[in-house]
């Protein structure tokens, strides 16, 4: 009967949900993960053969599959502050002070570990998971909703007496075990091991392919619980009741009855981090009463009930075994101590950046030195110092290398400027890469599910070796490929054919001539129709160009008086690239902005700087790129500094926020 198959796969559902709560929020599983999976796979087979009674939520859908090719932005229902920062106790004893001042009666605190991650909102309706958004920018950020469902110990079906519908914030991070498993797959496939696990577990939220995303093994810990009615009257309280409807909340949180309990708790776990199994950067120490934070309320950035409490840089002490160089994509040379494994900030550091030859120099680095380490912000590590009391007799000073590591080419240093290029730009395979992963991006030719790692496989395959080469690839080509499959294949080629109606200002920037960004991109495909314009272009008419000046018009004499570039460009024309104006590409919508100039500054919420800059083209006026006495008006966002306080010097420079902008075009 379907009402029995229905009840069953329900009954299945609710009772892998329990066992994922047993599991990952309580610590106490009662059955085994052989037991579990063959629960998960009988349901797995009721769904497949009856898809009408399909859940968003089911347990199944954790494993992923769902591929994303954009992540459409949302703007936060309540705003995602950040926090202020104190590096000792002194600050936060001001901030006690400025606490106790305003509300005037005994403060309680809860103190909570400041885990290394990117942050996240998530609604919930009617228990149900519906939709998790990044943090952003504060005031929007990216919808990865099938991402963060595949996160094991998020539930996707709530318990309990829970809220209608709330918003709740934690971060995503990534254990250290995870992080090593993911470096040691990595390293076996031949590609460089992530940096640390903070910028992994924000990249990975990302991964277009959900299933991808799974085998991170991310992790979750929920710490604020939003919405217009609160069902408790403190913080804590509210921590222990989502913990009931089956969050993870953090087993270390303390609730402290004055500050100098907090301290305690900062002095203890500045000590005991490292012995956790994730990295935490600090401690969050927020008022506990709910009627005290109203009360408290906000600055423009920050709530003033709650502060974060900064540990300080760990330094060590290592042997520097040898200097290698790495080559950008762009020819930019990075040097790169390779260091005596040692363990800094609960994690073994064996290299450091060097930056340029400049701080070589400055630290007077001589060869097998013993030198100071600290990881600056508790992420990158670098070299502060030089122990000279252990430098060995006779140890020569380390020498900036002459040639290229990856081609052998003679380096360039070019005047006033501390990094050394490599000027092999079209055979140096970093750059050769690089050049092919910049034409891919989203701003330019956007090729879905064709990704950094992709082209470099391809590259080693010797299947690419520039642009045009994608246009000739087969599905026959790709699947031979490690970790591709024939959808993946597909979607790859299909990519890479809706790229030829890219616009050629896209394209334009995508080809990668130095020095044409964008913007510059976008002046120039409005100046010169085709890309056979261009290249004929005297140096006079395009430093004529708004915004070209001598070193780009070089730059552009250069690209095209090569003639490999020259090459590509054909084929690319061959296979059908936008390389000329559309016949609709200049059309105005009206010429109510007609005469005016304008310049946005400022973090902008409501729209990005290249949809402002778009709309006010295509409403007739002009964007300029400084303030002076020719700018109309100036349209500002959050935190703008030198440009408003300018405006405001000149005086006849009208000052709009974002709203009166479109309000502006609206008239």
């Amino acid at each position: 009967m379907p009402e029995n198959i229905q009840k069953k796969i329900e009954d299945l559902r609710t009772e892998l949900h329990q066992h994922n709560y047993n599991y990952y929020t309580l610590d106490e599983p009662s059955i085994s993960d052989f037991e579990f999976d063959a629960l998960l796979k009988e349901l797995q087979e009721l769904e497949e053969q009856h898809p009408e009674y399909h859940d968003a939520n089911s347990p199944t859908l954790r494993v992923g599959g769902e591929v994303t090719k954009n992540f459409p932005t949302v703007r936060h229902r309540f705003r995602m502050y950040s926090l202020d920062n104190s590096y000792d106790f002194n600050d936060l004893e001001d901030w006690e002070k400025r606490i106790q001042k305003a509300v005037n009666e005994p403060v309680e605190f809860v103190a909570e570990l400041k885990y290394d991650g990117a942050s996240i909102s998530i609604l919930y309706e009617n228990g149900l998971l519906k939709e998790a958004v990044t943090r952003g920018d504060g005031f929007q950020g990216d919808e990865i909703t099938p991402n963060v469902r595949t996160i094991s110990d998020i539930p996707l079906q709530l318990k309990g007496d829970y809220p209608q519908r709330f918003f709740i914030r934690g971060e995503i991070y990534l254990t250290r075990k995870n992080f090593e498993k993911i470096n040691k797959r990595r390293e076996e496939e031949g590609f460089d091991p992530f940096m640390n696990p903070r910028n992994t577990a924000s990249g990975s939220l990302k991964i277009q392919d959900s299933a991808e995303v799974r085998k991170r093994g991310l992790s979750s810990v929920l710490y604020q619980f939003i919405s217009e009615e609160n069902p408790a009257k403190t913080h804590w309280e509210l921590l222990q009741r989502t913990r009931s409807w089956g969050f993870r909340i953090s087993e270390q949180m303390k609730l402290c009855r004055n500050l100098d309990e907090v301290k305690e708790f900062i002095t203890f776990w500045d000590g005991e981090r490292h012995q956790l199994g994730f990295d935490i950067d600090g401690i969050v120490v927020k008022v506990n009463s709910l009627a005290q934070q109203r009360n408290l309320g906000y600055t423009a950035k920050s709530p003033r009930w709650a502060m974060a409490h900064k540990f300080k840089a760990e330094k060590v002490e290592t042997e520097l075994q040898k200097v290698t160089y790495q080559v950008g994509r762009t020819g930019a040379i990075t040097p790169v101590a390779n260091l005596k494994p040692v363990l800094l900030a609960g994690t073994v550091v064996k290299r450091a950046s060097l930056h340029n030859e400049e701080i070589i120099k400055k630290l007077d680095l001589h060869e097998h030195d013993c030198v100071f380490v600290e990881k600056g912000g508790e992420i990158i590590p670098k070299i502060v110092g030089i122990n000279l009391e252990k430098r060995k007799p006779g140890s020569s000073e380390i020498e900036y290398i002459k040639n290229c590591p990856e081609c052998g080419t003679e380096l360039l240093k070019i005047e006033d400027q501390a990094i050394h290029f490599c000027p092999n730009d079209l055979h140096c395979p970093p750059q050769v890469v690089g050049r092919m992963i910049h034409y891919v991006s989203r701003k330019a030719l956007n090729i879905e599910n064709l990704g950094a790692e992709t082209i470099e496989q391809l590259y080693r395959a010797k299947l690419v070796e520039n642009p045009a080469d994608f246009y000739a690839l087969t599905r026959a080509q790709l699947l031979p490929l490690e970790r591709m499959a024939d959808r993946s294949a597909q979607n790859i080629i299909e990519g890479i054919e809706k790229s030829k109606e890219i616009p050629f200002e896209k394209v334009l920037y995508g080809i990668g001539i130095k020095h044409v960004g964008e913007t510059v991109a976008k002046k120039l495909a409005k100046n010169f129709s085709s890309i056979d314009d261009l290249k004929n272009a005297t140096a006079e008419e395009l430093v004529q160009v708004e915004d070209i000046g001598g070193k780009i018009a070089e730059s552009i004499a250069a690209f095209f008086s090569n003639q490999e570039n020259l090459l590509v460009i054909e084929r690319l024309k061959s296979y059908g690239v936008q390389l000329e104006k559309g016949e609709n590409t200049d059309e105005l919508l009206s010429n109510v902005l007609k005469g005016r100039t304008f310049l946005f500054t400022g973090k902008l919420s409501l729209f990005t700087r290249d949809e402002a800059e778009e709309m006010v083209e295509k409403h007739g006026g002009k964007n300029i790129s400084a303030v002076s006495k020719n700018l109309n008006y100036l349209v500002v966002g959050e935190k703008a500094g030198s440009k408003l306080k300018k405006a405001q010097d000149i005086g006849t420079i009208e000052v709009l926020d974002e709203q009166q902008f479109l309000d502006l075009i609206k008239k």
